[in-house]
């Protein structure tokens, strides 16, 4: 007899909400593959690093251990529950049966009451014995060899590795009415680089290089800065006339 494998179930909403806190406490859980995991052999461990969005189906990325490439699994491909070891198919019974392996013997006929000059000669000879390979190979009256009871499991086709997800870069620029402009980057869900000063000429030329409607705005934005400075500007001048004249009526 062959025992059946269940379809492993998928992890369930609190299984998963369990693992999600644990990765923000820092410490990665353990996981093994399913049957269901393609390109990793079942039963193998990993850690779950992070969680993506349910939505994309694959939004489990692990670690496989030895690995350190991080691949996208669905909760189907993927158990909390470490498997149980298989034990191996028992080996074919390798007991011969002794009805075969021992010699049988020839009852000799009614002897005469005298002994036979050569006393060799009258022992019966003893029937060969069967071959003990043969009931290695078929066993009493035909009977099939042992196979002890378990089937050997169906080896799984090779399929192709998973390719790890490329995260994605999000880059910000902002500007205040005083022209100061700042970027900021996020690769994936890191943030890399936060407020990094830019020069206005650097932004002028950036949107030049880009969409026609993104360089109309970044223009915009940039002529409205250019005129609250030259107001300033003017207004500074003027405050430093003044002073100039009050310093000359002062020495005179």
């Amino acid at each position: 007899m062959s025992s059946r494998r269940t379809k492993p179930q998928p992890l369930s909403d609190t299984e998963i909400r369990q693992i999600a806190a644990e990765i923000t406490a820092g410490t990665p859980p353990m996981v093994w593959f399913t049957a269901e995991a393609v390109g990793v052999p079942e039963g193998r461990s990993g850690k779950v690093v992070a969680l993506g969005d349910p939505t994309e189906g694959d939004f489990l990325q692990v670690r496989p251990t030895g690995s350190k490439d991080v691949l996208s699994f669905s909760p189907t491909e993927v158990t909390l529950i470490k498997p149980a070891r298989r034990t191996p198919p028992a080996a074919p019974s390798s007991r011969k049966d002794p009805a075969l392996t021992t010699p049988s013997t020839v009852t000799p006929a009614s002897a005469p009451s005298q002994e036979p000059a050569n006393p060799v000669a009258a022992e019966p000879n003893p029937a060969p014995a069967t071959p003990a390979a043969n009931t290695d190979a078929t066993g009493p009256a035909g009977a099939k060899p042992a196979t002890g009871g378990t089937r050997a499991p169906r080896e799984k086709a090779p399929a192709a590795p998973k390719k790890a997800k490329v995260p994605e870069v999000t880059v910000t620029l902002s500007g205040t009415a005083d022209g100061e402009w700042t970027v900021d980057v996020v690769n994936g869900k890191k943030r890399t680089v936060r407020g990094l000063p830019v020069s206005g000429a650097a932004v002028a030329q950036a949107a030049s290089l880009l969409h026609p409607e993104v360089a109309e705005v970044v223009d915009s934005v940039l002529e409205s800065v250019r005129t609250s400075q030259r107001a300033k500007v003017e207004q500074l001048q003027a405050e430093l006339e003044n002073a100039r004249r009050l310093l000359d009526e002062l020495s005179g």
